[in-house]
């Protein structure tokens, strides 16, 4: 983290005392949309006091209604199954909510690179469906949440909000599209919208193509993990629950038409994250397999988060090695989850 960026206290969007009664989460199905799902009806967010909360979730192979399940029985809970490229399916889903947290996304970098298609169909097209509804109804805010991926790759340092955008893969560069949409919307029509940029996310619930859910569940399961390369890649590794906290405040206080990074502050390379996979796990590296590269592979992210840590009192809380402990137990007290998901991929 870098030092304080110049920037003038504001109010938080509630500060009224007024709170959201109804709050859509688009891919509330997924890893971090359900978690925030959870979080809002669980209590873990007594800010936003009780509201409904609605989940519009196309139910892919990352969409899983089991990642509610803590939640599943929960009066306030709404799940409309539909694609955000549907503009009646987003409109009945949308219709009076107050709040918008916009997670639905194609996000996995290695699908992009075989094929992109769907990539910029969901992440760009589907954003867009999303903001032009939402001018129809006019929330209290709209949070498009998106990744430090659009910026590229840093050698040293780490990027501010305002450090220009430099997306390497089909991915990153849909996801940037999708943020300048909608920075466009807010600074286009006033639709009140805020963008957040996240570091790598891991915590439970994690479909098991991402790095962390892949190497521990094929460990648990005697199996080899593949390593990209020499293993030097660098990532800033931000614990779920972190994050939701970041969005929680962003949601709360965030200032129309700004761009929040949040970050975990845990910097690894892959080999480093791959020495406390396989220690957690009691394997060793007889169990790695080293394979070509990635196309296009960045090197090293790193976010600058004075911004929200300024602006709304945002720090993360949970250490990378407690996190990835808590992170490798769920793992292997819940074969039953991650097994038949990957057996479905």
């Amino acid at each position: 983290m870098q030092a304080p960026h110049e920037s003038p206290h504001r109010p938080t969007r509630f500060a009224d005392g007024r709170q959201p009664a109804r709050i859509l989460v688009t891919g509330g199905a997924g890893f971090i949309g359900s978690r925030f799902v959870n979080a809002l009806l669980d209590g873990s967010l007594p800010e936003f006091g009780k509201p409904e909360v609605r989940v519009l979730d196309a139910l892919t192979y990352a969409g899983n209604l089991a990642n509610l399940a803590p939640v599943g029985d929960c009066p306030r809970l709404r799940i409309f199954q539909g694609d955000i490229c549907d503009r009646s399916a987003v409109a009945q889903a949308m219709a009076g909510v107050d709040l918008v947290v916009h997670f639905a996304a194609e996000s996995h970098v290695d699908r992009s690179i075989d094929d992109a298609d769907a990539f910029v169909r969901t992440n760009v097209l589907g954003t867009q469906v999303l903001l032009q509804e939402a001018l129809a109804i006019r929330p209290g805010l709209f949070v498009h949440v998106s990744t430090d991926e659009v910026y590229g790759s840093i050698p040293v340092g780490s990027w501010p909000e305002d450090h220009p955008l430099s997306p390497n893969s089909p991915y990153a560069a849909s996801k940037a599209s999708s943020d300048l949409l909608a920075l466009a919307y807010h600074r286009t029509h006033g639709l009140p919208v805020c963008v957040t940029r996240c570091s790598n996310n891991y915590g439970p619930y994690q479909y098991p193509e991402k790095i962390i859910p892949l190497f521990t569940s094929n460990l648990l399961d005697g199996r080899t993990v593949p390593l990209y390369g020499d293993g030097g890649n660098r990532r800033d590794w931000l614990h779920v629950n972190d994050h939701c906290r970041g969005i929680a405040l962003v949601a709360r206080g965030g200032r129309p038409g700004e761009v929040y990074n949040i970050g975990g502050g845990a910097e690894l390379t892959n080999v480093e994250l791959t020495e406390r996979l396989l220690k957690l796990c009691g394997a060793d590296w007889s169990a790695v397999r080293q394979v070509p590269d990635r196309k296009g592979h960045d090197q090293r992210y790193s976010v600058d988060y004075t911004k929200i840590a300024t602006e709304l009192g945002y720090a993360p809380r949970i250490t990378i090695d407690e996190g990835l402990e808590q992170t490798v137990r769920w793992y292997r007290e819940n074969h039953a989850w991650w097994t038949p998901v990957k057996r479905g991929r």
